[in-house]
């Protein structure tokens, strides 16, 4: 993509300029253009592709100017490199800087659009208009908005928005590494279905929730046993608590904000706590037996944040601005002290596609080869774990999601023995259902590379970079993946996890 910035700037000084100062920004605009907005350029640029001041007057106390660029000392950053030197040029005259006031300011993206790609609607452009190849933005800015670079964004968000257009959904950057090939199933129905014939688990009163009985909670107690003995205890992990109540401070830092609002649950606090503030809500429900929802929305602030859509970003305030010490590392710890929240439109489907569901999340960090390796040792873990213990029919695939490939986040090609690999990027592992002849994902092992240390600006003594990994275990998809192919009998299930689970317990009887 070739990139254009035009804008028309006026500068506003305290005094009416004499011909002396006036004579003085003249040479100031030929040795900006000469020298000053040629600093840094590459050698080979062309002059088209170089900020320079294209035209510039001056009436009474005013300087105006007309900059344009290509993508080097980009317009407005010649704005600035231009107001840095003419402030103590026109000192000299006893005229001070007092304002500056951008009268327009335009982008051209030359580039290759795919048909469906949205052009962003955002406060600051004022008129978008794309023919062929070519972008025209017109932008109402400050010159607050240009120091806080807000052009640079722009251009920004609209080359994400044409890779996303291209990326072509998870099934084309999905490779197959390792399938471990048929295993014994003893059941061919929907599991969720025949837990809710035998009680084990019933809807709650909110969208993709889910109340489990006894024998459903002795299955993810057993489950949760298997990980703590078979990885978190042998690989070192140490149980912290994140929070479940996110702000936006992580979510921005973590990336998220960029976009995960249409699958969070929004988080919002009264406005007071005084209890007469809230006596027309309470006075209403007890009238009408109704809650006024649109009364509590007049009295509530906006949203703080969300509750736990992902359990990792939390954890980093803990490490926000720190140096780690080289002989602390690796770090491995671990969660699951609550749920988590996702608000999955129309993607609900029995116990395994859920709004709310349980996890543990690992989680470690280190240097590079500290976090690679780590992963390693994760996916051997699983393959035991899956193929010995709950002799699972599952597979393991390689994701780039999309987070990373608009991040340009670069792979590595490092191989585990047990051929998932490690790389940054994503490990998905899958099971088949037989009920539908589909694949569940079910787990997953991700290397964040530095994506979330430089975020919470988290440095290694040594000087190398912060990397880190993470991998949730999600107790509903290991049980929807487990009696989707071993049923509901605990005589036919894998000796390990009949142990585990031992008699299921029949407390309710309906009549």
């Amino acid at each position: 993509m070739y990139v254009r910035f035009a804008l028309d700037a006026e500068l506003l000084f305290s005094a009416d300029l004499t011909p002396e100062a006036v004579e003085a920004v003249g040479a100031l605009v030929e040795e900006s253009n000469r020298t000053l907005f040629r600093k840094g350029v590459p050698q080979g640029a062309g002059e088209d592709e170089i900020g320079r001041i294209v035209s510039w007057s001056a009436t009474g106390p005013l300087v105006m100017l007309s900059i344009e660029s290509g993508p080097y000392t980009r317009a407005h950053d010649g704005l600035f490199r231009f107001r840095k030197q003419i402030a103590p040029t026109l000192g000299r005259f006893r005229v001070g800087l007092r304002d500056i006031v951008v009268k327009s300011f335009r982008i051209t993206i030359i580039g290759d659009y795919p048909k469906d790609v949205h052009i962003p609607k955002l406060p600051f452009i004022t008129r978008s208009c794309l023919l062929g190849d070519t972008l025209e933005l017109e932008l109402n800015m400050t010159a607050a908005d240009l120091e806080n670079r807000i052009p640079d964004r722009v251009v920004r968000l609209v080359e994400e928005k044409i890779q996303a257009c291209t990326y072509g959904g998870k099934t084309e950057h999905w490779e197959l590494v390792f399938e471990s090939g048929p295993k014994p199933r003893f059941f061919e129905g929907d599991p969720t279905e025949e837990m809710i014939k035998r009680n084990w688990v019933r809807h709650a009163l909110s969208r993709g929730q889910w109340i489990h009985a006894p024998q459903s909670v002795q299955l993810f107690r057993a489950f949760e046993q298997v990980v703590v003995e078979q990885i978190i205890k042998p690989m070192g992990f140490a149980e912290m608590i994140f929070p479940k109540l996110v702000p936006w401070e992580v979510w921005k830092k973590s990336g998220h904000a960029k976009g995960v609002y249409p699958e969070i649950y929004y988080v919002c606090t009264p406005k007071t706590r005084d209890p007469a503030y809230w006596e027309d809500v309470g006075d209403y429900f007890k009238v009408t037996g109704e809650v006024p929802v649109e009364m509590i929305r007049e009295k509530i602030d906006g949203p703080i944040g969300g509750l736990c859509y992902a359990q990792c970003p939390s954890f980093w305030p803990f490490l926000q601005g720190e140096t780690l010490a080289n002989d602390c590392l690796p770090i491995r710890i671990f969660d699951r002290s609550g749920t988590s929240h996702r608000y999955e439109s129309g993607g609900i489907h029995g116990i395994e596609r859920v709004d709310e569901f349980h996890r543990i999340e690992i989680l470690w960090l280190g240097t590079a080869e500290q976090t690679v390796e780590t992963a390693d040792r994760l996916h051997e873990a699983y393959r035991h774990v899956f193929e010995d213990l709950l002799e699972l029919e599952w597979r393991a695939a390689r994701v780039t999601p999309w987070f990373m490939a608009q991040e340009g986040m670069i792979e590595t090609e490092t191989e585990s023995s047990c051929g998932c690999g490690s790389r940054i990027g994503t490990t998905d592992y899958e099971a088949f259902l037989p009920y539908n002849k589909s694949w569940l994902e079910f787990q997953n092992v991700i290397i964040n590379g530095d994506k979330y240390p430089t975020g919470f600006n988290v440095k290694i003594q040594s000087g190398v970079d912060c990397w880190s990994g993470c991998s949730g275990i999600g107790l509903e998809r290991w049980t929807a993946a487990f009696l989707a192919q071993k049923g509901l009998d605990i005589e036919k299930w894998p000796e390990t996890v009949a142990k585990l689970v031992g008699e299921p317990k029949e407390l309710f009887r309906f009549l």
